[in-house]
């Protein structure tokens, strides 16, 4: 049996004059686009011309909401009730949806951004109205979440299809989690290095944890950052190396 696996990425995360990441340069090399929807990132411009750059590429469309923090770019914390968080997510994914359909196009798939996605990780009911909203605006729409997370089994449960999702520039910690942002060697920067934690995921099903401890992993969808430096260089040498081994890449 042939090997698959989506390649994904966030990006439309600019807004304003405010430049982020070479999203038209990265779409040849991936096969979903995860598009901000304004709340962390993005504006309806930027929604605007992501979308019709991800469609001339063949790339499948997804919402990307977050918190409502711009000067955060979404990776803060925020005291939010489970109400709120459902709230949040039927705006964002409505708009992205309503940008796709003046297009002539749908979503794909939802998939929450940065400090909203590590907060419904660890937090079932967070979780569950992150979920909830996306089966309420569209319940064929994909959904992607931490692999191995306890966001599989509640997605699952409500009726949602769902991608697990592991990260080609992240290291993990011995749970199965990603190493926080603020904590040393959270980022992968050597594309080498990615390279060989993306084949191992991808062909073994295990990833090695920061403390060289194995965990096992289901890989249906491998994220790479828009926003990180040499993110580029990155897609290109990742989508290269899997091809080269194999491994079909398609949404």
């Amino acid at each position: 049996m042939t090997l698959k696996i989506d390649l994904n990425c966030d990006m439309g995360e600019s807004f304003g004059v405010w430049k982020l990441g070479n999203d038209e340069a990265i779409l040849p090399f991936v096969s979903s686009a995860n598009i901000a929807c304004g709340f962390h990132g993005g504006d309806p411009a930027t929604m605007r011309k992501t979308v019709a750059a991800a469609l001339k590429q063949g790339v499948a469309l997804g919402a990307h909401p977050g918190l409502p923090d711009l000067q955060g770019f979404g990776r803060r914390n925020m005291a939010i009730t489970d109400q709120e968080a459902y709230d949040m997510m039927v705006v964002q994914i409505g708009a992205l949806a309503g940008v796709a359909a003046s297009q002539g196009a749908r979503l794909r798939h939802v998939k929450a951004h940065g400090q909203l996605y590590n907060m419904a990780v660890k937090d079932e009911g967070l979780a569950r109205a992150l979920a909830q909203a996306t089966y309420d605006v569209d319940r064929e729409l994909v959904f992607f979440v931490l692999a191995g997370s306890a966001m599989v089994p509640i997605a699952q449960s409500i009726g949602l299809r769902v991608a697990q999702e592991v990260f080609g520039d992240r290291t993990y910690s011995p749970d199965g989690t990603l190493t926080p942002r603020n904590k040393p060697g959270a980022m992968i920067e050597d594309v080498q290095v990615s390279i060989k934690h993306v084949l191992q995921m991808v062909q073994t099903g295990t990833l090695t944890a920061n403390d060289g401890s194995v965990v096992k992993v289901q890989a249906d969808t491998l994220c790479i950052h828009g926003d990180q430096p040499g993110a580029v260089t990155f897609a290109k040498a990742i989508r290269e190396a899997l091809l080269a081994a194999g491994v079909e890449v398609g949404a």
